[in-house]
């Protein structure tokens, strides 16, 4: 008898195929001809003399060497096919079209294929899709090639757009670009049902005249505003005391919006067992105190149910600042605290900025919309700050413009996640040109784009390209 552990063992340097040593006869006769692998010591210097004779000597596009300074750049990325041999079939390369920072804009290029394996063997299909996907996992928001003309047909095919024809090497090509709808995708699983399921023409719903959609409504007859939010029941379920700390994090954020001082919070939790709502309330009681002491006023709670927990605050201001007061020709400004990481189990998804900060830097960011007063103000909520904007020009009336290479990010994200994170504490503002930043402590501020006229987003790029983030409205509300 084999042991399974002798099967997996390297012999002679190489790993036996498991397939064949087991007799699984019906996947041998499924598995593709070819792999795709990012390229290594031993592959790189074959997928190299494979471009030289396609470009160089096949083609003439290039004089000698068809290498240039994306080929030393650490951030460049090459894919390679390889065969069941081992045999270097094609290759592709792709990484950031500036230099310094990457900003999330990509380039694709030097796709090369063998002769032997053209036509019918979808090596060259395989390699862009497999650079697509690889682009977007890294958080690549604009991804582009030129291409020949006699491949505008394949790159069509597979979804790509003509932008425009430019000249590489002397010869016409077309400069075409992978459409990335994450930010569109994002904000149609998140918001885009709101408008259809909650606009019923009733007086005074969504927060009355001039707060339509707002992350707080203003109680008539009152100093008074109130918010509501709910964690994820998976959230809770696998990380109560987490899911405490934000249910008070977010409802913090939606009164500092609107320039509310907290006054109060009620929850309503429910949970398998007392121990379970013992964590949740834990992570609750944490948050309130960090944020100054805030009361927990009471609630509902229910045992022995799945989980499940929101929180409703009550602020107070004698002027709420609107979601939906700018108006076109107001600059754009996110204030965000760029320290932290991200939360464990949520890569990507969730930055955890506050839950290590002090008392007064915490209360200083709260405070910052309060004392700047701006046109209008969106605390950065589960649309991520793409969407966020969209949903504070939806309610203006207007569209706005980001411009990607000023917006703040911390080092340790991308911008595809950047713009689609939870990001714990991040503002977004418009207001007149020139106004002062907010006085938010440890957040960073900056103006990164505009109000414009029309509708939807659109991410202005360092070249002056102009992208689709979010093509019409975000909710489906309307106009404050």
């Amino acid at each position: 008898m084999i042991a399974y552990e002798e099967l997996l063992a390297p012999v002679a340097g190489q790993v036996p195929d498991v397939l064949s040593l087991l007799g699984d006869h019906a996947s041998l006769a499924r598995r593709p001809a070819f792999r795709i692998e990012p390229a290594d010591a031993t592959t790189m210097p074959a997928y190299r003399r494979l471009r030289r004779e396609v470009f160089v000597q096949e083609q003439g596009l290039f004089n000698g060497t068809d290498r240039d300074e994306r080929d030393d750049d650490p951030r460049t990325v090459v894919l390679v096919a390889r065969s069941a041999e081992g045999a270097v079939l094609g290759g592709v390369r792709l990484g950031p079209a500036t230099d310094g920072p990457d900003i999330g804009w990509w380039q694709g290029g030097r796709l090369a294929v063998g002769r032997a394996a053209r036509g019918t063997s979808g090596v060259g299909p395989a390699l862009v899709r497999a650079a697509c996907a690889h682009a977007e996992n890294a958080g690549v928001l604009r991804f582009e090639a030129t291409v020949q003309r006699r491949n505008e047909p394949l790159f069509a095919h597979l979804g790509w757009h003509r932008v425009r024809e430019v000249r590489t090497a002397g010869v016409p090509h077309a400069l075409m670009r992978w459409p990335v709808n994450r930010v569109q995708d994002l904000v149609q699983t998140t918001k885009t049902a709101l408008g259809p399921l909650l606009t019923t023409g009733l007086p005074g719903d969504l927060g009355g005249a001039g707060f339509v959609g707002d992350d707080g409504a203003p109680i008539p007859g009152s100093d008074l505003v109130a918010a509501c939010d709910a964690i994820v029941p998976s959230m809770v379920e696998r990380d109560p005391d987490w899911a405490g700390w934000c249910s008070v994090l977010v409802n913090v954020n939606d009164l500092a919006a609107m320039g509310a001082e907290p006054v109060g919070l009620l929850d309503a939790i429910g949970a398998r067992n007392s121990s379970h709502a013992t964590r949740v309330l834990t992570g609750m009681r944490r948050a309130a105190q960090a944020y100054s002491g805030i009361p927990l006023l009471g609630g509902h709670t229910q045992l022995d149910v799945p989980a499940a927990l929101s929180v409703t605050a009550l602020g107070r201001t004698s002027r709420p600042i609107p979601g939906g007061g700018g108006r076109p020709g107001h600059k754009v400004r996110l204030t965000a605290d760029l320290g932290g990481r991200w939360r464990p189990n949520y890569p990507g998804r969730q930055w955890d900025s506050t839950s290590h900060r002090r008392t007064p830097e915490l209360r200083a960011m709260l405070g910052s919309a309060a004392l700047a007063q701006p046109a209008a103000a969106k605390d950065v909520s589960m649309a991520g700050i793409a969407g966020t904007l969209g949903m504070l020009a939806e309610a203006s009336g207007c569209a706005a413009v980001l411009d990607v290479a000023d917006i703040p990010r911390p080092a340790a994200a991308n911008v595809g996640d950047w713009l689609t994170c939870f990001p714990g504490f991040a503002m977004l503002t418009a207001d007149e040109p020139g106004t002062d930043p907010p006085p938010a402590g440890p957040a960073t501020s900056a103006e990164c784009g505009r109000l414009v006229p029309g509708s939807g987003i659109r991410l202005r790029w360092p070249d002056g390209e102009l992208t689709d983030a979010v093509t019409a409205t975000v909710t489906g509300l309307g106009n404050a």
